[in-house]
């Protein structure tokens, strides 16, 4: 059983960077065809995929965020990083990671998800 958990700091000023970790168990990030995302929830609004890391280390990332926001991962602690940048109030959301099969989409896995609020 795969399981994954975010963590990271609850509050972020403005103009600063949110950085989140995600701990995977029960299975490898290097593992051939998986795609390890980060999806956030603003409140009272959908889900919005921000972008994934590969099994191959290749990075993907939403049009919309590409400018602030870089994914990394640590194969030997099996973890994969999400840095956004610049963060103002509207990045205030519940973050999320995810497996999926596909990037951006077949999400089998989730973590429980992490509030992050930006204020100052």
């Amino acid at each position: 059983q795969v399981q994954l958990q975010e963590s990271g700091p609850g509050l972020v000023k403005p103009s600063q960077t949110l950085s989140l970790t995600c701990t995977v168990s029960g299975g490898s990030i290097t593992t051939n065809a998986y795609y390890w995302s980060w999806i956030r929830q603003p409140p009272e609004k959908g889900l919005e995929w921000m972008g994934a890391i590969a099994y191959s280390g290749s990075t993907y990332y939403s049009p919309s965020l590409k400018s602030r926001t870089s994914i990394s991962r640590d194969t030997s602690k099996n973890q994969f990083t999400l840095q956004l940048s610049s963060v103002t109030p509207e990045d205030t959301a519940v973050y999320y990671c995810a497996r999926g099969i596909r990037v951006g989409l077949g999400m089998d896995y989730w973590g429980q998800g992490t509030q992050v609020t930006v204020s100052s």
